[in-house]
């Protein structure tokens, strides 16, 4: 059984156990680039330029998002979230977002929604401080390329100390802030193989691959730490190691 599904078995306790209306309802919409992340964020997040967006979920007015490349908006009943076949990456864009947003409502999860506007960009800098208090000065491999924290960590831990791979073909091959990005599927052992750490976009629980990002970084004895709001469920639930300063 994989994370998501486990999530969601953890999810349908918990809503139990809290005594949750089943027929209550859960709305999914998809989020402007400027709804998501602000009118005044740097164009170059990928947000902004359109290619993959944020879901929002609404439940009880509490609200949870994720971040997917296969957006749509949905309706139904929390019964019917909590039984959602999570095969592909729109379903399970849907129920992470979905998850989130229940989460936060019962107190079980935050950071459920992405920051906005000049925080993306304070972003990287917190996130580099609190990577260095927990492991000091290491090799740092990201999966997902995601400019600011990158950014932040060549200028904290240097360009040699810092690799990434990332799935999107307009970034494989291509410099960013000084570090060449590796192809995310055919470069990932060699990037395990090279770093002491990863560092993991949290939509991997969406896009289906966190399971065996997991288990490789598991079986080189490696630490594995996941940014990003979409993942503060899961995180939550699974006792994920996860860092994303400015989440609200």
């Amino acid at each position: 059984m994989d994370l998501l599904q486990q999530a969601q078995i953890k999810l349908a306790t918990l809503c139990d156990a809290h005594q949750l209306d089943k027929n209550s309802c859960v709305t999914v919409r998809v989020l402007t680039p400027d709804e998501a992340i602000g009118a005044n964020a740097d164009k170059d997040f990928v947000i902004k330029k359109g290619k993959e967006r944020v879901i929002e979920a609404c439940w009880n007015g509490i609200c949870g998002q994720a971040f997917t490349d296969q957006p749509h908006d949905w309706q139904g009943r929390l019964d019917q979230l909590l039984a959602m076949d999570l095969d592909s990456a729109d379903q399970r864009a849907v129920f992470t977002a979905g998850l989130n947003a229940v989460l936060r409502g019962i107190e079980q999860a935050d950071g459920t929604i992405h920051c906005k506007d000049d925080e993306p960009a304070q972003c990287g800098e917190e996130f580099t401080l609190q990577l260095h208090r927990r492991f000091g000065v290491k090799r740092f491999g990201m999966i997902g390329l995601q400019p600011a924290i990158l950014d932040a960590m060549v200028e904290g831990f240097g360009s040699v100390r810092t690799r990434v791979v990332d799935l999107n073909a307009d970034n494989i091959g291509h410099k960013r802030c000084d570090v060449m990005v590796w192809d995310g599927e055919k470069d990932l052992d060699k990037l395990i193989e090279w770093c002491e750490v990863g560092v993991a976009t949290g939509s991997t629980v969406v896009n289906g691959s966190i399971d065996q990002l997991r288990e490789k970084f598991e079986e080189a004895g490696k630490p594995l730490v996941f940014f990003g709001n979409t993942i503060s469920g899961v995180a939550s639930l699974m006792n994920l190691e996860r860092i994303c300063p400015f989440a609200h």
